[in-house]
């Protein structure tokens, strides 16, 4: 899941909210939001405004 997201985030070219990545995967937004958790504390997302991620 997480290559997913980030995958969908590189793709994007703007920070993304849980939500669009979640329409974007038709996945689950709870299971988005496990996936960015993991990607923030790897240090491959970061969160340039609340509640937006975009690939660090």
């Amino acid at each position: 899941m997480q290559d997913q997201v980030f995958k969908v985030l590189e793709e994007a070219g703007k920070p993304l909210r849980p939500g669009d990545i979640a329409k974007a995967l038709g996945a689950d937004s709870k299971d988005v939001s496990k996936a960015i958790d993991g990607l923030k504390k790897a240090g491959k997302v970061s969160s340039p405004k609340r509640c937006f991620y975009a690939p660090a």
